[in-house]
């Protein structure tokens, strides 16, 4: 619940460090395995559709807002999760699906998108409004995006009003805002923002807030994207340097309400996770570090299946995700360089995992479904498990974890959730 998150930012204010992972994803086998582990820990999940997954029209995935939601709710359910401990939030709401249209008509389309996100009952609202629109003169300045910001904002408290919530929503500000889903080139090294960039930041939407007559949701806006420094590419990942920091961390000692959000944290080491949180970060994003373990355990099962399975039964997924991938090239093209032979190694292997985007695809789905059913109905040699899934045979052999692939894979996942869960804290505070 949004309460529950404002209570965290207290006790994050008061000393204890304190923080949440963001789960940036759509796939249900990381939603259940996301959910699974709350379950487990007793703690809250916060689970974010991004805007270009689930929009008003269906996203990439055929979701809207309110299908997603439920979704996770189905989830939950079957898992165990109290109500209570799952948390809904929409990530980069603004004209990000839209940006190459006029910037009026894609704001009108963003004010429809986060109206249908309030409505469905998400508590956590990104207002992502940094991304320039087709007649943009770039790049654009503070008051722009916190303008558009303050907008969205009146937009989304008045959806709450009018659906009588119990609780209103908070909110995420903040213009450097690292791309969705990783860097788009190799990176070669980045800058921390700076406190003066951070304060400008939140004195322009403070005051485009006031004049949009929202300013009494000032209190709820729980957290500002900064740029920490950390990033991946799709060879690469810059970890977390706190000396990088030092000035910035204390840029928001004066917001009671307000601490710092970090995109792009996947692949970090659990103690850099750590130490970000530590440093005030008390929102840290994942997303395709799960989807890049999800698809690892998923070749793993493959590799198994060629083992075992007559070559006619087989749902030769790796080979269906390559053929799909390269015959509809317009979601990893424009990322991925080199020749033939490094562009088959990024479509599969790649930190940004454009993998993902393809996960929904029809043909792929099928496959994996094949996959897990095939090797459902038949009993994995260990020392296959072994071979393939060496972290998981353990815990198979310890009695923690069962033998059926979707538990191995799902357990795969769990492996990419696990450092933030020591990062967070959150048994600290009772969460």
């Amino acid at each position: 619940m949004s309460v529950k998150l404002l209570e965290m930012v207290r006790a994050h204010k008061s000393g204890t460090p304190v923080g949440i992972a963001a789960v940036c994803s759509a796939h249900p086998l990381v939603l259940r395995a996301a959910i699974a582990k709350a379950a487990q820990d007793g703690t809250p999940v916060l689970i974010e559709a991004t805007s270009n997954q689930v929009d008003q029209f269906g996203g990439y995935t055929g979701m809207k807002p309110a299908d997603f939601r439920d979704l996770c709710l189905t989830i939950a359910a079957e898992e165990g999760l109290p109500r209570d401990l799952l948390i809904l939030g929409g990530d980069h709401l603004g004209p990000n699906r839209w940006q190459k249209e006029p910037a009026e008509q894609a704001m009108a389309k963003a004010l429809d998108l986060v109206a249908a996100y309030v409505a469905a009952g998400y508590e956590k609202i990104h207002l992502d409004c940094s991304m320039a629109c087709a007649d943009d003169t770039t790049p654009l300045s503070d008051e722009v995006v916190a303008e558009r910001a303050a907008r969205m904002l009146a937009v989304a408290e008045k959806t709450a009003s009018d659906a009588g919530l119990a609780h209103r929503p908070v909110y995420v500000i903040g213009t450097e805002v690292p791309v969705p889903g990783g860097a788009h080139e190799e990176l070669s090294d980045l800058e921390a923002t700076s406190p003066d960039a951070a304060r400008a930041t939140v004195a322009a939407h403070r005051r485009a807030f006031e004049a949009h007559g929202v300013l009494d949701a000032w209190d709820r806006v729980i957290a500002l994207v900064v740029q920490p420094a950390v990033e991946f590419d799709h060879l690469r990942v810059i970890q977390y340097d706190r000396s990088r920091t030092e000035e910035l961390r204390h840029a928001l000692d004066d917001e009671p309400t307000m601490l710092f959000e970090a995109h792009s944290t996947d692949y970090q080491l659990p103690e850099r996770l750590r130490e970000l949180v530590g440093d005030h970060w008390f929102v840290i994003k994942v997303g395709p570090g799960l989807t890049f373990n999800l698809r690892e355990g998923l070749f793993a099962l493959s590799h198994i299946e060629d083992e075992l399975v007559p070559a006619e039964r087989r749902s030769d997924l790796r080979s269906v995700v390559e053929s799909t991938m390269v015959a509809d090239p317009d979601r990893w093209s424009s990322y991925y360089e080199g020749d033939e032979d490094a562009q088959r190694i990024q479509r599969r292997y790649s930190y940004s995992d454009r993998l993902r985007y393809y996960l929904p695809d029809a043909a792929v789905e099928a496959a994996q479904e094949r996959l897990l059913d095939n090797l459902s109905a038949i009993t994995i040699p260990l020392p296959l498990i072994s071979q393939y899934l060496p972290v998981q045979y353990d815990r198979v052999m310890s009695g923690e974890l069962s033998s059926d692939p979707r538990a191995l894979v799902m357990d795969r996942v769990t492996d990419a959730l696990r450092p933030y869960a020591y990062a967070c804290n959150l048994q600290e505070v009772g969460a």
